[in-house]
């Protein structure tokens, strides 16, 4: 019988998708909140514009927020409502559709963030 490494184990599951590194429990159902810490940041929310693989459709991105993942949906809910689009988080950062920089730095100045276009 092979010996099980330190670092590796189960990472997803076809039954229950992403599986937590430390409590080996899918992450929806994760115990040790691991996964809730706010990624590292220098405090700048980053706003930018990208039309690359998406058709040349134009998508607003907003980088940087310092928020786990419910607080960064909730943000992404309240940026596509004040622009009056539609819009998606991925991977920590929020895209909302159409050319909404300038909306989105006025949302978020209001809000306290410090914003760089």
């Amino acid at each position: 019988m092979k010996p099980q490494p330190a670092t590796g184990g189960l990472v997803y599951s076809t039954d229950a998708g992403r599986m937590c590194p430390a409590c080996r429990k899918p992450v929806a159902q994760c115990a040790c909140q691991s996964q809730a810490a706010a990624p590292p940041g220098d405090g700048i929310v980053r706003i930018g514009r990208e039309t690359k693989g998406r058709g040349g459709k134009v998508v607003t991105i907003v980088r940087g927020l310092p928020l786990d993942a419910a607080a960064l949906a909730e943000w992404g809910r309240r940026l596509k409502a004040a622009c009056g689009s539609g819009g998606t988080v991925k991977d920590g950062a929020i895209e909302v559709q159409g050319e909404h920089r300038e909306r989105i730095a006025d949302v978020l100045q209001k809000a306290g963030w410090t914003v760089r276009r």
